[in-house]
């Protein structure tokens, strides 16, 4: 009775036509496969089921994705949970809805001829390239110092990596790495998680206030990533093939390398525990972030941990069925994949 009534209400719903809601998607780099979950939900249709139309705009170095956001110029963007914290603490009504990374891709390359065993060993010797003033550098710094290592300016590529067995260099895991093996380097990465340090990275967010106003349409956006990026998870190939198109810069050796590296940092949270959800998030991590960055004196007016996230959708007020999907009432929401009162555990 119950797969009966289910198949009428689908079938009722997806014979009426609906216009999809324009959204627009602002990205924080360029089209890499940290972004795969998203551009899948555009290239398998995932997106027009849930009666979106979503815009995904590339960023790049510097692209403010989190003020767009907080201005209305967006309705949805790509960031870190540490730039949420800091941008409701200077007062942005910004909000993660969905956290892809569940373990922070960062790290640090150094070279496998060196035996080192820990990140700690990494500021024992050698030079360490390495932006300075972000928060993990901060981080870094304070917990193992500095003074055993020659630390000079990051300024990108693996070329100064690949000419010194004892230089060391910030990374994302599905990028320098992968640049240094292709040209036959030895590089084995140490993630800056492993020190503690563990934000939720290329974190989906919007505005609360558009949140509030829009019940329909974040619960379709959060749907939609799900679905997105557990298909990216399957079968990364379609999604790649799109990017590539539009980042001239990537080989397709090297997204399907990438997507590869990424996918345990996806599914499990600091590499043990597989999440129950694609993209969940738990209160403890949250406040773990904002102790961490006053301690590091990076925020002075924290946010409480709650208000960074969207712990509830909002109850959505009556509006016509999704088309091809059931009404709203049945999606899972988000107080599944985020309770303020989980410990994390």
């Amino acid at each position: 009775m119950r797969t009966t009534i289910i198949a009428l209400l689908i079938c009722l719903t997806s014979s009426v036509a609906f216009s999809a809601d324009k959204v627009t998607m602002a990205l924080n780099w360029v089209p890499e496969p940290e972004f795969g979950g998203i551009y899948n939900a555009r290239e398998n249709g995932t997106f027009a089921k849930n009666n979106l139309d979503v815009d995904i705009k590339a960023g790049g170095a510097g692209v403010p994705t989190w003020q767009r956001v907080a201005k209305g110029d967006v309705e949805f963007g790509v960031s870190s949970a540490d730039e949420v914290i800091i941008a409701r603490s200077n007062g942005a009504d910004v909000v993660a809805i969905f956290a892809t990374y569940q373990t922070c891709p960062q790290g640090i390359m150094v070279h496998a001829s060196r035996g080192l065993k820990t990140i700690d060993e990494v500021f024992k010797g050698g030079t360490l390239a390495i932006e300075i003033g972000l928060p993990y550098s901060n981080f870094l710094e304070k917990k193992y110092g500095f003074k055993g290592v020659k630390r000079v300016p990051y300024t990108g590529g693996v070329a100064a990596f690949m000419a010194d067995k004892n230089y060391a260099q910030q990374c994302f895991v599905t990028s320098e790495p992968l640049d240094a093996k292709k040209l036959g380097g030895d590089p084995q990465t140490f993630l800056i998680a492993d020190s503690g340090y563990n934000p939720y990275t290329a974190v989906v967010i919007t505005s609360g206030k558009y949140a509030k106003d829009h019940p329909v349409i974040v619960a379709n956006m959060l749907l939609s990533l799900e679905v997105g990026w557990q298909d990216y998870l399957n079968d990364p190939k379609p999604a790649n093939a799109a990017m590539a198109k539009l980042n001239k810069n990537m080989t397709a050796e090297t997204f399907a390398a990438a997507a590869k590296a990424q996918q345990p940092l996806i599914e499990y949270a600091d590499g043990q525990e597989q999440q129950r959800f694609l993209g969940q998030m738990t209160n403890e991590r949250w406040k773990t972030l904002i102790d961490q960055l006053v301690d590091l004196k990076v925020v002075k007016n924290p946010p409480k941990s709650e208000e960074c996230v969207l712990a509830q959708a909002p109850a959505p007020a009556p509006e016509p069925p999704v088309r091809g999907a059931l009404p709203r009432p049945q999606l899972r929401n988000l107080p599944e994949r985020f309770n303020p009162n989980d410990n994390g555990n």
